[in-house]
């Protein structure tokens, strides 16, 4: 299988400075969006957002109607991701909802307050492991509190096996739920242990990494040019004392949500906008129907060359950053349509793909001769689903497959209105202020650092993740766990590298190179400092889009050392990071940025390793200590989600004429609805 050639960035308000300046959706008013709420909830390190779908109103009926079925098949695969997140995830849930519905005792007890804070987390991380470092998480209640809540919940369902009690069923959920040793991390990516054994997550069962590398040398085809994703919609198990894969499909793993999946698209392609996307849409259900991978490049094909059509989708098994191995597919979903006037920033940067290429400084030998049908917008989400809710994308770069990149082309977009959101509810935060150097810096920042945030994205994804060229019979799955933190160190090293390039003021994308600026301080603090704040004390940095910013952050800083290119400063007692020379900055970007293409088309594992290991793992103890107690004073959440908007079908004589929306204001009535309409596993 090729692995990803993205990840779907994931942001929270950290990442993207907390100020002003992201330019808003139309049609909405400054007025709208000062009064519209943004922010729903808050508690542990998480807050839950609203966000708008402008331009919705102004679409079609037969467009809203289809963005209504896909909807409804994004809800669908709620339980999948619950399932491949942790085998007894839906078990809790299921336990979970039933006592915040039923629980008939004192719920002003501060016992309670804590009881929900937990069942919000496990809503928010598709399970009992945090959706971002991974770690399992344990609440701040007893286990005779929680048996007394099973035992006073009335006129509710809990999960129970057949000839199982209540009493069963708290014995066996209590050490899962609170002992913090038993199935503590879902993905591990400690390369010094068996990443398959030490590693939580549903999509391996009695089985050891050397059984799953050894299964996957045994089927696949290495002299293939157009291999299918091996092992991307499967769970690999031991039967009998053989290692299998068991695949999802209409009629096998997750067949019950999978049907109804099919059914909301199978109304979808009913009302398609165009013969092509009736194509995508009937493509991904025979997959569906199949399990067949091979029909899952087809779909991709089309899907691909769906270029017209206004609304879009993705829908299946995609990501591959919760497997520890880089094959399993977490389920997700993305429905959502173009936001033309914004579009046309990133049809510039596609129209001019091969110019980027042809003059990126890495080796000739690694570069496109030709770059094929990149394509890219800037979209309006519609609504998430799976592993894309709550916490969610602000860009995507698809499909995954090397070869289908190299031969068809990607999509790529940009998704404006969740980048909005995150903005709005982030003003006067005062997390600028806290971890700026300078007024000059702080002023930058606020007049171009959040365009230039969503420029950022649009070159890391539309031509970061889309460039260079692995060397023949290198496959992706050479750089193994480390193949995720150092594509996203490419991706981000490609836009890092041309931000400051002129032909960014030339192509009219930047006014001037002061954008650059504003974004090179961003990445800068945010890889040597700020990304902190979502890491425990004494832990490492683990996730992937972490690890590629600390590292790019982390090996500048160091090689420009001697010509004080970065430089440390303290002030008022307090750590900065202060950026003295932007030319020689752009430089080293460019010299890591050759070295990490090259790691990549070679597939140099060792080298990766190394980079990895050496500047994007480490955490320097007394500052994280400083940057947490800094933070802490902010009373802000590090991680950021949403809540659906909600769409209701008008009906007259048995058709839909309309879609009306709104956006609600309650998460955990959003939560226990989705439980009571989407649970079919």
């Amino acid at each position: 299988m090729d692995k990803k050639r993205l990840l779907i960035l994931s942001l929270s308000f950290i990442t993207i400075l907390c100020v002003a300046g992201c330019k808003k959706p139309e049609p909405q008013s400054e007025a709208a969006a000062q009064e519209f709420k943004w922010q729903v909830d808050q508690f542990a390190d998480l807050r839950i957002l609203r966000y708008q779908v402008p331009g919705f109103e102004g679409l079609s009926s037969a467009q809203k109607e289809l963005i209504y079925y896909l909807s409804e098949a994004a809800l669908c695969g709620r339980d999948i991701i619950f399932a491949q997140n942790y085998r007894h995830n839906l078990k809790i849930r299921k336990t979970l909802d039933a006592i915040v519905e039923g629980y008939k005792g004192d719920r002003s007890d501060p016992r309670w307050e804590q009881f929900m804070i937990y069942t919000k987390r496990v809503w928010f991380s598709n399970g009992i492991h945090h959706h971002y470092s991974t770690d399992k998480f344990t609440p701040k209640f007893t286990p005779d509190y929680f048996n007394s809540l099973v035992k006073g919940s009335e006129g509710v369902q809990f999960p129970l096996n057949q000839g199982q009690t209540l009493d069963d069923l708290v014995a066996f959920l209590q050490p899962i739920i609170f002992d913090p040793a038993v199935d503590a991390k879902k993905v591990s990516q400690d390369s010094t242990k068996d990443l398959v054994t030490h590693s939580s997550v549903n999509f391996y069962k009695g089985v050891t990494q050397a059984e799953v590398e050894d299964y996957y040398k045994s089927i696949a085809d290495k002299n293939d040019p157009t291999p299918i994703s091996y092992g991307l919609n499967s769970r690999v198990v031991k039967k009998n004392g053989k290692v299998i894969e068991e695949v999802a499909y209409l009629n096998g793993l997750y067949g019950p949500a999978i049907e109804k999946i099919i059914y909301w698209l199978e109304k979808a392609a009913g009302v398609a906008e165009t013969l092509q996307q009736k194509k995508v849409i009937e493509k991904l259900i025979e997959y569906y129907k199949t399990g067949d991978l091979e029909k899952f490049d087809e779909y991709n094909i089309l899907w691909v060359n769906d270029v017209k059509s206004k609304v879009d989708f993705i829908n299946g098994f995609i990501e591959v950053y919760s497997d520890p191995m880089g094959l399993k597919g977490s389920w997700e979903s993305v429905v959502n349509f173009k936001d033309l006037a914004a579009t046309k920033r990133t049809e510039i940067i596609s129209l001019n793909a091969q110019w980027f290429e042809d003059h990126s400084p890495i080796d000739s030998r690694f570069k496109r001769k030709q770059v094929k049908g990149v394509s890219a917008k800037v979209i309006t989400a519609a609504m998430l689903g799976g592993d894309c809710y709550p916490s969610t994308p602000i860009g995507i770069n698809l499909p995954n497959a090397n070869w289908i990149r190299k031969n068809h082309g990607s999509k790529s977009v940009t998704i404006e209105n969740i980048i909005y959101a995150y903005d709005q509810s982030s003003l006067g935060s005062g997390f600028g202020k806290e971890f700026s150097y300078s007024e000059e810096d702080l002023e930058r920042a606020k007049k171009y650092g959040a365009y230039a945030g969503s420029l950022h994205t649009d070159l890391h994804e539309v031509l970061g993740h889309a460039s260079g060229q692995l060397l023949p019979g290198v496959s992706t799955e050479a750089l193994k766990n480390y193949h995720s933190p150092i594509e996203e160190s490419r991706a981000d090293l490609f836009a890092l590298y041309y931000l400051m390039d002129d032909k960014m003021v030339e192509l009219g994308l930047l006014p001037n190179l002061e954008g650059a600026k504003a974004d090179y301080n961003r990445n800068i603090r945010n890889g040597l400092m700020t990304q902190l704040v979502r890491i425990q004390p004494g832990k490492t940095i683990e996730q992937a889009h972490m690890r590629g910013r600390a590292l790019v952050a982390h090996w500048v800083y160091e090689k420009g050392k001697s010509e004080n290119v970065i430089s440390k400063e303290v002030k008022d007692g307090k750590t900065y990071f202060m950026i003295n020379d932007y030319q020689k900055l752009r430089k080293l970007f460019g010299e890591l940025l050759v070295e990490v293409q090259r790691i990549t088309s070679e597939g140099d594992y060792k080298a990766a390793r190394d980079l990895v290991e050496n500047y994007g793992v480490k955490v320097d103890p007394e500052l994280h200590k400083e940057v947490l107690d800094r933070y802490s004073k902010l009373n802000l959440a590090p991680y950021g989600g949403f809540i659906n908007p909600i769409y209701t079908p008008v009906i007259e004589n048995g058709k839909i004429v309309d879609v009306k929306i709104e956006y609600p204001l309650d998460y955990v009535k959003q939560m226990l609805r989705y439980s009571k309409d989407y649970s079919h596993l």
